[in-house]
């Protein structure tokens, strides 16, 4: 199958994209293109978009990521560039996406398959997929107490086998955890 190639005509229809955050400076030069009806504005070049906006994730019907330069108050409007290449197709039905865990931010970020972003050996798996797993290791992370049902020495290591195998395999949650309660982490 061809890859799709985006443009100022055809990045907003089902994609996705990681953008990186980028200052004001970036577009005090540019020709603001268009204004959407939630009033993020986006301004054309050749290689690429900038997208100036207050709300990032989901946008009508696309995925789209913001990679902050740093980490701020959640609705400061912020600019977002991305290259026309890092746009990549998105649906409900194809499986396109992987799941990432960092242990030392505790946090879990999903990825397109052809970001150019190493797989290692994550599972892909579709929208729906990722976004029902990605709540179920948020949700461990920010509500620890289940881990005191599981005997071990190292809750930090107990959490990051489970959301580790959660990334990695097919399992359910609860085969995780009696596999974690089987070997003692």
């Amino acid at each position: 199958m061809p890859v799709k190639l985006y443009n100022r005509t055809n990045f907003h229809r089902h994609t996705f994209c990681l953008f990186q955050e980028v200052s004001d400076y970036e577009i005090q030069a540019l020709v603001l293109n268009y204004r959407s009806k939630s009033g993020s504005e986006y301004y054309f070049t050749s290689a690429g978009v900038y997208r100036k906006s207050n709300h990032w994730g989901r946008a009508a019907n696309c995925k789209w990521r913001l990679n902050p330069k740093e980490i701020t108050a959640a609705n400061r409007t912020k600019i977002g560039y991305a290259d026309w290449v890092s746009f990549h197709p998105d649906n409900e039905h194809d499986q396109l996406y992987f799941i990432q865990y960092n242990p030392i931010s505790k946090q879990a970020n999903y990825f397109h398959k052809d970001q150019g972003i190493s797989i290692h050996n994550a599972l892909v798996r579709t929208a729906s997929e990722t976004i029902k797993t990605l709540k179920i290791i948020r949700g461990l992370v920010d509500k620890p107490a289940w881990m005191d049902y599981i005997p071990n020495q190292n809750k930090q290591m107990l959490l990051q086998f489970v959301c580790e195998q959660l990334c990695t395999t097919s399992k359910s949650l609860l085969q995780i955890k009696a596999e974690a309660r089987s070997q003692n982490l």
